[in-house]
This record gives C-alpha cells, structure tokens and sequence, in this order.
C-alpha cells in the first residue's frame, strides 16, 4: 500500500471515484494497519473483527458497521498516544501537525508528504469546477494571495494550491489556541488585541501589494474591508461560518467570490458549497469519509438526508487510520454539483 500505487490508479480523476473503488481501497488501508500499524494490531488481536464480516453491503453499510464493530477510537487516547497509530517500518516523508487549539488542547496527527499531493488535486478539481478560479487566474492575471492561520499543515496547503495557479502568498502565522472561546465571550476586540501583530502585517501588506485572493476566518474578514475593491476571491474556514454571516459579508464584498472550507488537522481542507441557508462540505474520498450517525436500538445509522447526527470521521490512508466520533454534529447533505457522493452541512462543535 504507497500513494505511488494509488496516484497512478486511483487518483488520476478525484472527483470521479466510484463505490466500489472506494469499497476496495478501504478494504486494503484496513488488512494493511492490522497487520503493520501497533494500536490495529492490538485492536485485531484483542476485538478480533472480521472484516469480511464488516465489508458486506455498500459504502453506507460498511460506514456503519466499522463503527458498531467498536472500531471508533477514544478521542483521550487517541491525543495521547499518536505514536501507536504510525505503521511499523512505514516507508514514506512523514511530518507531524497539530491541530488549531481553537476548541481544545492541540492533538497531533501525521501525513505523508505525499498526502499533500493527493489534497492538492481534490482542492484543485473541486475549486476549478464549482468557483472556477483557473479562469480567474492565469497568466495574464497572477494570483497574489494573503493567508491567515496556524502553521503547519495549512501553511503547506494553501502554498501548494496558490503556486499551481503561478500565485505569490503572503502567509501570515497566527497563534490560534483558544481563540474560539475568547471571541465567544469576549469579541472580536480581544481577539485582534491578541493579534496585533497580524492587524499590523495584514495591513502593511494590503497597502503595498494589490492582493486579489484573501484566506482567513470569519472574524478577521474586517481587517480586508478597505481594500474590498480588489479582492476577488475570499477563502473562509473556521468560526463563525453561518448564512447570516454569508450575507453580510456578500453585500460588503459585492464582487468577491466566497468560498467555504471545513479545515481538520487529519485531513486538511475540505470544499464546501453554499446552498440556500446551508453550507455543505464533502470529503475526499476515499481517504477520508464522513457521515452524520445516530443510535437506534442500539446501534449506530447512517441519518437521513437533512438530518442531524453526530459526526463519525475514518481517516484512512497509508500512514494513518483513524475512526471516530467527533465532538460535533451536522446534517446529511446529499450529492452536489461535481460531487457524486454525501457530504455534511451546517456542522455545530462545542467549545469544550
């Protein structure tokens, strides 16, 4: 199992993976952490899944029976102990990441460098086919982009996805733990106090330089108001994503593209598309598959669609599998514009 196998098999059109292809690479990401990765090995020889048993049916049947096989791993342990989820002998560029801290204490996750590759193409397909920027940025027009955020994984991501369009960004570092809790009761005033020296940077920049892409949570999208006219496209994750705030910063921003991510320190970036009075986001199959679940008699279920459930994650790629509830609820999306398969909507995450 390499991603060299996969880029040159499954990966040629990521907006085109099918069930069944999905079916299989999960199949193999499984039987090879059982067999090389110390927290799998200890869960196949204790649990003792059989996973013939747990691959019957389709995709949404298997979702459901990995997490009613007690696969899901505890989200203590799992912060913890992330050494036991790297494979033995793993042969591959691996660099650990930390989550944002927004919410909570950091955990810390790892990806291959060749992960990088793999979210590169989802996130170029996806923004290309749905907001279209190839035909906003070219040649003839650079893309000349300011990014806010924490350093690490999405530092790397959105420099991979600015260079491919012959892009420059200024990437400015953020320190993010526990900003979350610190807007919710204390606004934004105390949160830009806390990064002064991103507001002075930002601004510095954006006097300078004529920036036409902007990347940044919602409360910082004030720091771009004066400089409105020239952006053309605005990049936004993190706290405070909601339709009201959509429609006001659409008025404030009459010409700029507003784009919608989900950022999670396992996977990176997901697209997600604004639809009516919702916001719905999906996956990059197959290394990362979501689904809202509920209990009933017992056992955990796919919702259905438009309805809320609590949010099941499997993180599955060579260099790491990780199945979990995460603190967070959202709605079952169906199939979108040029995706074929579920998303979530409208996830809601508790500050913890």
């Amino acid at each position: 199992m390499n991603y060299g196998e996969i880029l040159d098999n499954l990966y040629l059109s990521p907006l085109d993976v099918d069930e069944t292809k999905t079916l299989e690479y999960l199949r193999g990401i499984f039987e090879f952490h059982f067999q090389r990765t110390p927290y799998w090995r200890k869960i196949a020889e204790t649990l003792k899944p059989n996973l013939d048993d747990i691959f019957q049916g389709n995709l949404k049947n298997v979702f459901e029976n990995i997490f009613n096989s007690g696969l899901a791993v505890d989200e203590d342990f799992l912060r913890n102990n992330w050494l036991e989820f790297v494979p033995t002998n793993y042969r591959g560029r691996i660099r650990f990441y930390q989550s944002s801290g927004t919410t909570r204490e950091r955990a810390i996750g790892h990806w291959d460098n060749h992960y990088l590759k793999v979210l590169h193409i989802y996130l170029r397909q996806a923004l290309d086919k749905i907001y279209g920027l190839d035909k906003i940025y070219n040649e003839e027009h650079q893309m000349k982009a300011i990014a806010h955020g924490p350093y690490g994984w999405y530092q790397d991501e959105i420099s991979e996805l600015v260079w491919s369009y012959g892009g420059i960004l200024y990437f400015i570092g953020m320190e993010t733990d526990g900003l979350k809790k610190v807007y919710a009761e204390q606004g934004l005033g105390a949160v830009l106090k806390i990064l002064d020296p991103l507001v002075r940077y930002t601004k510095r920049v954006m006097e300078n330089d004529r920036i036409n892409l902007v990347r940044s949570a919602p409360p910082l999208m004030a720091l771009f108001e004066p400089y409105r006219e020239t952006i053309e496209t605005a990049i936004i994750s993190g706290v405070g994503i909601n339709h009201e705030f959509f429609e006001i910063l659409s008025r404030k921003f009459e010409n700029t593209t507003l784009i919608p991510l989900y950022g999670y320190y396992l996977f990176g970036d997901l697209v997600g598309i604004h639809k009516g009075n919702e916001f719905w986001y999906y996956p990059n199959y197959p290394f990362t598959l979501i689904f809202p679940l509920k209990q009933e008699g017992g056992r955990y279920c796919i919702v259905k669609h438009g309805e809320r459930g609590r949010v099941g994650i499997i993180v599955a790629r060579p260099e790491v599998l990780v199945i979990k509830f995460e603190d967070e609820t959202a709605i079952r999306a169906p199939p979108e514009g040029p995706f074929k398969w579920d998303g979530f909507g409208n996830p809601q995450r508790s500050t913890g």
